[in-house]
């Protein structure tokens, strides 16, 4: 994977613990999790590696701050999703709800994206059930008698959310706005088969 520029400095003015997290996930987006050492990190902070210690007992705590608000999003729509009605307002409304996850967590969605192995590899042992919010979301949007195109119409739905991640690369200039319309307008699309099924 070719390495992408990074920035020398990150401005601490959101607090020295945001500055970390945003700093480690451009580098991490950067040179890879594992290739990342916490004296980098410290680096573009403009702090010692004690002082990123005091914040983050280790590299993992410091990715495991980076991705549990992701983790908290996806348990969250699911956690009460079978009380939402299964028609075309309670879809679109669970769509919209993961999709702006998605949006709001861009950019340590898309470390997980590009560095998926290791990144899988370094929190398996705290999170064992890493899937199954994703995968109950899945059944969900497949419907209450899933077919096998029902449940792969759900599978490429999600994923059609899932450019949201990359979606500055890809469109770059975009707004929130106009990337939660275009993905819901095609996820929900290709969850419905156009209207065709």
């Amino acid at each position: 994977m070719p390495a992408r520029d990074t920035i020398d400095t990150v401005t601490a003015g959101g607090g020295t613990k945001q500055a970390i997290r945003d700093a480690a996930v451009q580098l991490f987006s950067a040179k890879g999790f594992e290739q990342t050492s916490l004296r980098e990190v410290a680096d573009v902070v403009g702090i010692t590696k004690a002082s990123l210690y005091y914040h983050y007992a280790s590299k993992l705590d410091l990715l495991m701050a980076i991705i549990d608000p992701i983790i908290d999003h996806m348990r969250a729509i699911v956690d009460d999703i079978e009380a939402v009605p299964y028609n075309d307002e309670g879809i679109r409304a669970v769509l919209r709800t993961y999709l702006r996850g998605m949006i709001r967590h861009r950019d340590a969605g898309a470390l997980c994206v590009r560095d998926t192995a290791a990144i899988v590899n370094a929190i398996a042992d705290r999170y064992p059930d890493l899937m199954e919010p994703t995968r109950e979301l899945r059944e969900w949007l497949a419907g209450p008698s899933p077919t096998q195109s029902s449940r792969l119409r759900a599978s490429a739905a999600i994923e059609v959310l899932g450019v949201a991640l990359v979606s500055s690369e890809l469109a770059p200039g975009a707004t929130d706005e106009l990337v939660e319309r275009t993905l819901l307008d095609a996820a929900t699309c290709v969850l419905t088969a156009c209207g065709t099924a």
